[in-house]
């Protein structure tokens, strides 16, 4: 088993360009997300290269200074800190699999960056997709993964071609659609064709999911709720606590990719659907926003919205703006919101704990601060949110005669029921519930008697 993990065990660096205009914090934070997707991922981050530059070298993102320390670094040339290795290190050290960048870089970048240092070379927009093309599971999400990664890699041929040599870039008219069709543009067409096939796919899946979500909301009514925010912020953790389901929980950034619906427990009147959607990320491919769209659209049909942030990351407030951010994208910033800063109890000891909430509670009056691991705290949070749906909600009293007993499961499947007594003619309910709803039992009840 030992054998097993080392070899599933890859190793990797990351480089990145600081550009004046970043704050030493912003930086800091954008490279420790970069080694979280790494593990993600299955890397383990040995170095870090770090340059301040005015600007991206445009032959190789890197200066050549910086390319030729990464090279000597992964020819096993020098250690960690930049000193020439130990004679007896080499035979030991352990081989770099891939070269991280911190920024999506052009294809001639990466061939270039590739080429001097001779190791693979991934961008920061890659990595995120491998991530979603490994964590995909749902039709539509592996269809809409496909499409990111396909509209990725097309303009990326070209410089794939060069590295083949010439061998690779011509091709007879025999079989093709036209005389000395290069594979480069055999490939692209292939491209176009697979994209239009899956866009097609996407747009039948849509349609049997609207016609679903349809059935589901006439069924249940429309009280739902979506959790969304920044990966890994504890909205699965959340999730499970709310429901009391088995959705997965992992330590790693995108470990939810496909949209989980359950019902919130213990059950309230009206029924509360619940649903969890991707992560948000700074700086997320585009193509990845829009693809991915049918599982953000539980967000635009929610009537409320659980915005998780996780208290204990220093770099919280970036989180909070990339989450607007999105949300504004597919136009779901009106929708009410509670902010819910998650992950309380990793602040540090009680004092810390309670000077922290101490600042949010300031900084956000109407947020709730708690930890997804803390019965009382979700029993809270249940709580508020069964108050939000009930707010709305009127109050009347309903009278069922003994000879109709066998319909008072509907009061109590459609209603809360406040208070029951009886006298000699039958029972009456004062009952809390929907407006349509207690007009149509009440209707139904008076034929009854």
């Amino acid at each position: 088993m030992q054998n097993e993990s080392q070899e599933k065990s890859r190793c990797a660096v990351v480089a990145a360009v600081q550009l004046s205009s970043v704050t030493d914090a912003e930086f800091e934070a954008s490279l420790t997300e970069l080694c979280e997707l790494a593990k993600t991922l299955g890397f383990k981050v040995v170095h870090r290269f770090m340059q301040k530059r005015s600007g991206f070298d445009a032959a190789a993102y890197l200066g050549a200074g910086k390319r030729q320390e990464i090279r000597e670094f992964v020819n096993n040339e020098l250690d960690g800190d930049g000193q020439e290795a130990p004679q007896n290190a080499k035979p030991d050290a352990k081989a770099i699999d891939v070269i991280l960048v911190d920024h999506e870089i052009s294809p001639s970048q990466a061939r270039n960056l590739e080429k001097e240092t001779g190791c693979e070379v991934m961008d920061r927009t890659m990595v995120i997709l491998e991530i979603f093309h490994r964590n995909a599971r749902s039709p539509a999400a592996r269809a809409q993964v496909e499409i990111a990664r396909l509209s990725y890699m097309a303009p990326r041929l070209r410089e794939m071609a060069k590295l083949a040599g010439p061998q690779g870039r011509q091709r007879s008219g025999t079989g093709g659609r036209g005389a000395g069709e290069s594979h480069t543009e055999l490939d692209r067409r292939k491209i176009r064709d697979r994209i239009a096939e899956l866009q097609l796919e996407i747009v039948a899946m849509d349609a049997e999911r609207q016609i679903q979500r349809a059935r589901r909301l006439e069924r249940r009514g429309n009280a739902s709720i979506a959790l969304v925010g920044y990966t890994n912020a504890g909205k699965s953790t959340l999730m499970r606590a709310l429901t009391g389901s088995e959705v997965l929980v992992a330590n790693k950034l995108f470990a939810t990719l496909d949209t989980t619906v359950r019902t919130l427990h213990p059950e309230s009147v009206p029924r509360v659907l619940v649903s969890d959607t991707v992560g948000f990320i700074k700086n997320l491919p585009h193509g990845l926003v829009a693809s991915f769209k049918s599982t953000l659209d539980e967000a635009l049909d929610a009537s409320l919205l659980l915005h998780v942030i996780d208290a204990s990351d220093p770099g919280y407030e970036r989180q909070l703006e990339v989450t607007n951010k999105v949300l504004e994208e597919i136009a779901a910033q009106d929708i009410p919101r509670i902010r819910i800063f998650n992950k309380i109890d990793h602040v540090g000891d009680a004092a810390a704990q309670a000077e922290c909430e101490a600042v949010l509670k300031t900084l956000y009056p109407a947020c709730i601060v708690m930890s997804a691991r803390r019965p009382d705290d979700v029993a809270n949070l249940h709580q508020q949110i069964v108050a939000f749906f009930q707010q709305d909600l009127v109050e009347d009293e309903l009278f069922l005669p003994w000879t109709a007993q066998q319909l008072r499961s509907q009061i109590y499947a459609n209603c809360k029921v406040l208070e029951e007594r009886a006298d000699g003619e039958g029972a009456f309910f004062r009952i809390l519930g929907e407006s349509d709803i207690v007009k149509s039992l009440r209707e139904r009840f008076e034929q009854v008697r």
